[in-house]
This record gives structure tokens, sequence and C-alpha cells, in this order.
């Protein structure tokens, strides 16, 4: 029996760049899990509409 694992999960979220504004994207998640539980996030990343992948770091979660 395995103890950990680690999961994709994709999500929409509404994003905010200076570029171009408030935008809605997928974000990926890429999480450890212990014991089913979530532990920490290892990673988050959008796609682009020109299929780039850019980090989650240069856009803000817009409230």
């Amino acid at each position: 029996m395995r103890l950990s694992k680690i999961k994709r999960k994709t999500k929409y979220e509404k994003r905010y760049s200076v570029k171009m504004g408030e935008l809605t994207t997928q974000v990926t998640y890429i999480k450890r899990y212990i014991f089913g539980l979530p532990v920490r996030t290892l990673h988050k990343y959008r796609e682009t509409y020109y299929g780039k992948v850019k980090d989650c770091k240069d856009c803000k979660i817009t409230a």
C-alpha cells in the first residue's frame, strides 16, 4: 500500500494580468497527498490560448 501519491487537478479560475486584464483560464494544480489528505501544493501552472505553459506567479487572483 502506498502512503503518498501525487495528483493533478485542473479547474477554471479568474485571473488578472496587467497586459490582458481579467481572464478565465484553466489552472492545473499538482498536489502531494499522504493517507488521502492533501499535504502541499508542489506546482501550479496555466496554459495560454496559444498552448504555452506559464507559471501562475505572473497573474494575480481577482476578488
